[in-house]
């Protein structure tokens, strides 16, 4: 058997196959991003999945996307912790970017972009994905992203910038005090995902004028700070893989067209284009 994962920051979703391709189930863990959860606790994680455990000793390969593994460090990490699971299987760890290339190509060269809990952006030309700029990360990057969404959602409310409607009714759905804030701040293994957590009340509320330039902001930002720097970034599609993108996908058009892009596919989860894409180049190469 193989296991195929798409690993973000909020989850990762699992694919089992057997070597003919043929799939037995898919599951979801937790996200393992190196660059937020503690290294130890990816292995209790997979281990608390039980139809991951049922088959861990079947699996052969396991190939992981995820977030944070653009560090060879990171991809490290994750190794090390799946092998003490997947104990007779052969472990590569990619970045995130790589699943998102293979899952939105189309057969000709692109810009292709993650919008989920974090964001990010590369090239690809079908064979070779090249990256002009760093992922800063949580802190100081990941713009257009849910937990940068939620960041400034957060930050509205307590600075009062919301409109009463909406600060009434956040105040009511979250319960939301200061000392919470901090603690999940500061002391959350994942408080990416926490903060990713309340993009969810703008989803719910995207019709409202006020989240309409709240949400266009974020997204020209993404924009401006992680698209605009290459050089095809006029000459290529753009296709996006992530919750955001999707969600907002008609405000994320329209603030495209400002900047003359063309916006090509848009896709919520790839894992499915994903197992597809080991299908057919992957598989053949395991087989005897």
């Amino acid at each position: 058997m193989i296991a195929i994962v798409d690993g973000g920051s909020t989850k990762c979703d699992w694919v089992i196959l057997e070597h003919d391709g043929k799939e037995v189930f898919k599951t979801e863990t937790i996200g393992f991003n190196p660059n937020i959860i503690s290294p130890e606790l990816i292995a209790p994680e997979v281990e608390n999945n039980k139809a991951l455990m049922s088959v861990a000793s079947d699996i052969k390969h396991v190939f992981f996307y995820g977030s944070g593994c653009g560090l060879q460090k990171n991809r490290e990490i994750v190794q090390k912790e799946f092998i003490k699971v997947f104990k007779n299987a052969y472990v590569t760890a990619k970045e995130d970017l790589v699943a998102a290339a293979y899952a939105a190509y189309r057969g000709y060269p692109e810009i292709v972009c993650i919008l989920g809990t974090g964001s990010n952006s590369c090239y690809f030309d079908g064979e070779k994905l090249r990256t002009e700029l760093p992922s800063l990360g949580f802190l100081i990057g990941d713009e257009g992203s849910g937990s940068s969404l939620g960041k400034q959602l957060v930050r509205h409310f307590f600075m009062k910038k919301l409109p009463p409607d909406l600060h009434n009714q956040f105040a009511e759905i979250y319960q939301l005090n200061i000392e919470d804030l901090l603690q999940n701040m500061y002391h959350n293994p994942r408080v990416n995902a926490y903060f990713a957590d309340f993009t969810r009340f703008i989803v719910d509320r995207k019709t409202h004028p006020y989240f309409q330039q709240f949400v266009y902001k974020e997204l020209r930002n993404f924009l401006e700070f992680q698209v605009l720097p290459y050089k095809e970034c006029r000459s290529s599609e753009l296709n996006f893989i992530g919750s955001i993108a999707y969600f907002f996908e008609d405000i994320l058009r329209a603030v495209a067209a400002e900047f003359h892009f063309t916006v090509g596919d848009i896709v919520q989860r790839p894992i499915e284009s994903l197992v597809n894409y080991h299908r057919d180049y992957i598989l053949p190469k395991l087989l005897p």
